[in-house]
Parts: structure tokens; sequence; C-alpha cells
């Protein structure tokens, strides 16, 4: 179980670090889709990593299963609308990879919380909330520039 969970771990922080890389860089082969390539690989990796520690531990995991599931599916979003480019599919892309950002910053966020001193103190449902209250104008904001550009 250990080593199921030190994967997950080090495959939620690549997605951290690989999200921003795809976000900061400019929106065209090169940087852009290999970030992005990197970060759904490690979300499929903490995908298949929660189902498997959910299972595992299913009478105090079993949400986790759920989530787990409903979280990768933005990302699969994201990137299969990369891929096969179908109709308003720059919407679906940016939704799909910044929804499932959203989530696994949420996830990183509530579980680490209370290690965090300043932070241990507030309500922990707050940060089940706070990034999507955050991510979800930026998704919109982000989906309104490239609407007016049609391209990434």
């Amino acid at each position: 179980f250990e080593i199921i969970l030190y994967i997950h771990i080090c495959a939620g922080a690549t997605c951290l670090i690989s999200g921003i890389g795809a976000m900061s860089s400019k929106k065209k082969r090169g940087m852009h889709t290999i970030c992005g390539e990197i970060y759904h690989s490690a979300y499929v990796v903490v995908f298949v990593t929660s189902l498997t520690m959910a299972i595992l531990n299913w009478e105090s995991s079993a949400y986790l299963f759920f989530i787990g599931i409903f979280s990768y599916s933005f990302a699969f979003l994201g990137y299969v609308s990369a891929k096969k480019k179908w109709k308003n599919w720059i919407a679906s892309h940016i939704s799909g990879m910044l929804g499932s950002y959203i989530a696994i910053c949420t996830a990183i966020l509530v579980v680490n919380v209370s290690n965090i001193t300043i932070l241990n103190q507030w309500n922990p449902l707050i940060f089940w909330f706070l990034p999507s209250i955050i991510g979800s104008p930026l998704i919109f904001l982000v989906g309104q520039k490239y609407k007016k550009s049609k391209s990434i």
C-alpha cells in the first residue's frame, strides 16, 4: 500500500509542475504539448493509484473511487478534445484540463491542509471549495480569450 501511495504522490506532484508548464507556455506544439503529455500521463497514474487505494481500503475510502473517476474525466475530456479537434474543441480542452487541475489542487490541499499550521485552524470544508471558487472564473476568462481568437 505504501509504494502505491508513494507513486500516487509523485504523480500528483508531476501533475502540479507539468500543469503549470503547460499553462504558462505558448499554446502551440512544443513546450505546451510536451508538458500536456506529461500532465496527462501523470494524471493517468494518479487516477489508477487512487482507484487502487480506494478498492484496497474500501470501507474508509470508497468515496475516493468516485472522486478519482470524476477528476480524471476532466483530464480525459481535455486531452481527447485536443487530439480529436472536434467542433468547439478548444472550449472542451480548456475546461477539461483546467477542471482537472482544479481537482488535483483540491485533492492536494484537502489532504495536506491539516499539516499546515496557519491553515489547519480553518474549517476544512473551505479547502474543498476554494480551488473551484478561484479556478472556475479563470476557466471562463481563458475560454473567452481563446473563443475570440478561435485557435490555440
